[in-house]
């Protein structure tokens, strides 16, 4: 299954045109950066234990860097994608050490509040559009033509190999000690601190380098869409990562990417054929949570080693 969906993303900006459906090199472009962020929110949901509604503010906080830098007339990548990875990191980093004092449903909702601060923080921001949104009229530039985002298919493969990147860093840390310690932590903090191992340090780590990872998928949305709204880090969106993570199996390196695809590709056809989609795809989120709790990589069997 991951072979085949990985093959699948690769081949897409082949198959689309000869299929005469260019239309899905977007979805599938699409598809791959919300799977970014959420391999980013299962580093620290499924193997730190720490269930953040209030993730997608990174996604908004990266999409926002290329907007307001182009807005400005400041569009290298050069200093676009270090300003949205580093904002997403001091924001990240100031909303852990804040929200990591707190454990089960008041670390929820501490994230959510921190998150929806955000949100209406950009909702105010009439100069950069308000709740209309800000549109991108460049994409950002890397100053060399064998690395032209405006080109669609370097566009698309640049976000290829973003997930890739992302997926190899997440396999790295969950196979170090630094992943066994953070897992540990998950099953039972008390006792690894009882071990003189500081869990909060390693946490806060885990939350960092997920907020970068999802401020990343923001910089690529923003690059893909030419369009960033405070929509992008609501309450809602949070939800849907979550959503993705669970479906497609927690716990696992590539449950995340399955659940990104089988989340956006059903909402993506089931919308096509009435508008009231929410009432079939509702229940078959319910059944998979029931009845699957490896989601749809524990159903196929293929649960991915984590240990």
């Amino acid at each position: 299954m991951t072979a085949l969906v990985l093959v699948l993303c690769a081949a897409i900006p082949y198959l689309a045109p000869a299929l005469d459906e260019p239309f899905y090199v977007i979805v599938f472009a699409r598809i791959m950066i919300w799977a970014i962020a959420a391999v980013s929110l299962n580093l620290i949901m499924g193997y730190g234990g720490m269930i953040s509604f209030g993730h997608a503010v990174y996604l908004g906080i990266g999409g926002y860097a290329v907007a307001i830098l182009g807005f400005h007339d400041i569009t290298s990548a050069w200093v676009q994608l270090p300003v949205a990875v580093g904002l997403s990191a001091v924001v990240a980093l100031v909303f852990g050490v804040i929200c990591l004092r707190t454990r089960g449903i008041y670390f929820i909702m501490i994230t959510l509040a921190l998150a929806q601060m955000v949100y209406f923080l950009s909702v105010s921001a009439e100069r950069y559009g308000s709740d209309d949104g800000l549109n991108i009229l460049w994409r950002s530039d890397f100053g060399t033509r064998f690395f032209d985002l405006e080109d669609s298919v370097v566009m698309y493969y640049t976000i290829f190999a973003v997930l890739l990147g992302c997926l190899l860093v997440k396999w790295r840390i969950v196979m170090s000690r630094f992943g066994m310690v953070l897992r540990a932590s998950s099953a039972n903090d008390t006792r690894v601190q009882a071990a003189g191992i500081p869990t909060f340090r390693y946490r806060l780590v885990a939350f960092v380098i997920a907020g970068i990872m999802c401020g990343l998928a923001g910089f690529l949305q923003a690059n893909l869409e030419r369009f960033v709204s405070p929509d992008m880090m609501n309450w809602h969106r949070s939800g849907e990562l979550i959503l993705m993570t669970v479906l497609g199996g927690t716990s696992t390196l590539f449950g995340p990417v399955v659940g990104a695809v089988v989340f956006l590709m059903l909402s993506e056809i089931l919308s096509t054929i009435t508008i009231h989609w929410h009432l079939v795809f509702g229940p078959f989120l319910v059944i998979v949570v029931l009845f699957a709790r490896g989601g749809v990589m524990g159903l196929l069997g293929s649960r991915a080693r984590h240990d």
